[in-house]
């Protein structure tokens, strides 16, 4: 079985490049990627999924950070256009670009698999040193680019879906397949777990490319220490005021929302774990001698468990209403995205260790890291534990032309077979 997972693996390698190259040059950002969930709900159609996409698979009351309607009606028409079937577009409409799969392979334990599918809000670079570029397959879609390896990962969730269903009647239970949009800011996993992502699942497995395994050959089993966090944006309401010849009546929003960013970062830290506070971004005011009565700042919370989390979101939630009742003015804050703390499973790393050491391609393999940062794939395996099943997030190595995040992002392709291969042979050893 092991020779024939390879051989099925390597045969299909050329098309995970293609898929790879395809989604990396039509990259959408959370909430609008409406091309790439219609290519994707497309292809596992045709491969005899059952498959839930549209309001069956994201709850449209739990999603965060949504576009407007204007601008989510705008990316609906441009993906149309770059050749996603209008009928199944339609269905996604208000973003509800989550897809949900699933293939029955007879009675026994359910094996879900995360892929995030959305891009960042990154112009690419456009010169010849830049290898997408220098290809021709840099990014057609302006400030937006694949630059954290998810093009990577819907490449490796089609090329996983493909090959399941050769090897079906080998299989005894049921193989998920969840694709999840905005996972950049954290937006999009409570809206797909409220609509039954992860009901019933036993294991679950995420993956990454890159990020703490930079060079080819290095595979991380497990990763712990998620951070959860809330995201906000807050907005405070004055009055304005002639600057000179009438203060006193105005109501300063910018004071307001600056002494409540200066006490923010000077709640205490907490004893039981890490613990962030971010103010991002602060606008405020119209000119320079009118009373500001308008603020807008941008933050996010972030704990090395949702407990501390929580303890930084309510201190932060204290110092608002605080700052805002003693410049007399009226404020709103708004939860922009937000999830849970996660650690992997030991047994499970233990399963995925054991599977990596027979795979002569990871020459160097890591048991756990410390992942010191947010993840939505936390939440999905957080409730998964909870509910009484286990799971673990890995790290495939890949050498990075530039660091996530940068606009000269890329990586080696030549981990997306090993990726495929390891995930493989995880589901058959769980459920083979």
């Amino acid at each position: 079985m092991t020779d024939t997972l390879r051989q099925l693996v390597q045969e299909i390698e050329p098309l995970l490049i293609k898929y790879r190259r395809d989604f990396h040059k039509y990259p959408e950002a959370g909430w609008t990627e409406f091309r790439t969930a219609a290519k994707v709900t497309e292809k596992l159609l045709d491969l005899g999924y059952e498959v839930k996409f549209g309001a069956n698979a994201v709850s449209q009351k739990d999603m965060l950070g949504v576009p407007s309607e204007d601008e989510l009606k705008i990316h609906m028409e441009r993906a149309i256009k770059q050749g996603a079937k209008p009928e199944i577009v339609k269905k996604m409409e208000g973003g509800l670009t989550g897809i949900i799969a699933e293939l029955d392979c007879g009675e026994g334990p359910t094996v879900a698999l995360r892929f995030d599918i959305d891009a960042n809000d990154i112009s690419e670079a456009k010169d010849e040193k830049h290898r997408p570029y220098q290809d021709g397959f840099s990014s057609e879609n302006p400030g937006v680019m694949h630059a954290c390896g998810h093009d990577g990962h819907v490449a490796m969730g089609l090329g996983m879906a493909q090959i399941i269903t050769k090897i079906k009647d080998k299989l005894k239970g049921k193989v998920r397949l969840i694709f999840q949009p905005g996972e950049e800011g954290s937006r999009g996993a409570s809206a797909m777990v409220a609509a039954g992502a992860v009901d019933g699942v036993d294991f679950i497995l995420g993956a990454h490319i890159g990020f703490q395994a930079k060079k080819n050959g290095q595979l991380i089993c497990s990763t712990g220490k998620f951070l959860a966090t809330n995201k906000l944006d807050v907005t405070f309401t004055g009055i304005p005021a002639h600057a000179a010849a009438a203060p006193e009546e105005g109501r300063n929003a910018l004071l307001a929302a600056s002494c409540a960013a200066l006490n923010m970062h000077a709640i205490s830290r907490h004893s039981g774990g890490a613990s962030r506070i971010t103010v991002g971004m602060l606008n405020a005011g119209q000119g320079r001698n009118v009373i500001p009565p308008n603020a807008l700042m941008k933050m996010e919370t972030r704990g090395e468990t949702t407990d501390i989390n929580d303890y930084m979101y309510n201190s932060v939630q204290d110092i608002i209403a605080g700052a805002a009742k003693m410049y007399g003015v009226e404020f709103q804050t708004k939860i922009v995205g937000a999830t849970k703390s996660g650690e992997s499973s030991p047994e499970m790393k233990t399963k995925v260790k054991n599977i990596a050491q027979e795979m002569e391609v990871f020459t160097e393999i890591i048991d756990y890291v410390s992942f010191g940062a947010t993840e939505d794939f936390s939440h999905f395996m957080t409730v998964v534990q909870e509910n009484g099943g286990i799971g673990t997030y890995v790290m495939v190595g890949s050498q990075l032309a530039a660091g996530h995040h940068d606009f000269y992002f890329d990586f080696d392709e030549s981990c997306l077979a090993p990726g495929v291969e390891l995930m493989l042979k995880t589901v058959v050893d769980l459920i083979g």
